[in-house]
């Protein structure tokens, strides 16, 4: 078993148990017959980015840690001959996250964003911006309620338009308050 290998455990029982585990659990999981085999990989993690130690020196997760393998590419049209090379790794948060300190996710409720390829269930990644433009698909407060929709202007006055023929457009009766963008759109499908 390679360190990548032992890696992916030590993230499986992080996630089943919501906790990294201790050195002794450590011992069970890899079948090590002492501590300092279990110190010495740690410390090969640690090297490695897959785990950091925090202030206290307990052990957290590290920059690797959410790093998924890139395979290469997938034909979408005309299927191609199949050829699976590594070609790098890539973490999640790096590609989708600019601002984490601003960055949450949203749950989806509702059917306007159907056609912007957004459905109920769907998880949304946002960040709180300022800066807006027409055209983006924004998280907004109109009139006191909460919606996210795609910001439009006409005449200068801008409008909350849904992706859904079966909704109106949203022209606010008195406060419009864009509060973040919608950066990534989160589906999973099993």
């Amino acid at each position: 078993m390679n360190e990548r290998e032992r890696g992916d455990r030590i993230l499986n029982f992080y996630n089943d148990k919501r906790r990294m585990p201790s050195y002794r659990e450590m011992l069970k999981l890899f079948s090590f017959k002492s501590t300092n085999a279990v110190h010495k990989l740690v410390e090969k993690l640690i090297t490695a980015g897959f785990l950091s130690r925090d202030g206290s020196g307990h052990l957290v997760p590290g920059e690797g840690w959410g790093q998924v393998r890139m395979l290469g590419l997938v034909e979408a049209g005309f299927p191609t001959a199949v050829e699976e090379v590594e070609l790098d790794t890539l973490s999640l948060d790096d590609w989708l996250i600019e601002k984490k300190e601003s960055t949450y996710l949203l749950r989806v409720k509702g059917e306007s964003m159907i056609n912007a390829g957004i459905r109920e269930g769907d998880m949304v990644l946002v960040e709180k911006t300022a800066r807006v433009k027409t055209g983006d698909i924004v998280v907004a407060e109109v009139d006191g309620e909460w919606t996210m929709k795609y910001l439009r202007e006409k005449s200068g006055e801008r409008y909350l338009e849904p992706a859904n023929p079966d909704f109106q457009p949203i022209f606010p009766r008195e406060t419009l308050s864009i509060v973040a963008v919608v950066k990534a759109v989160i589906r999973k499908y099993t």
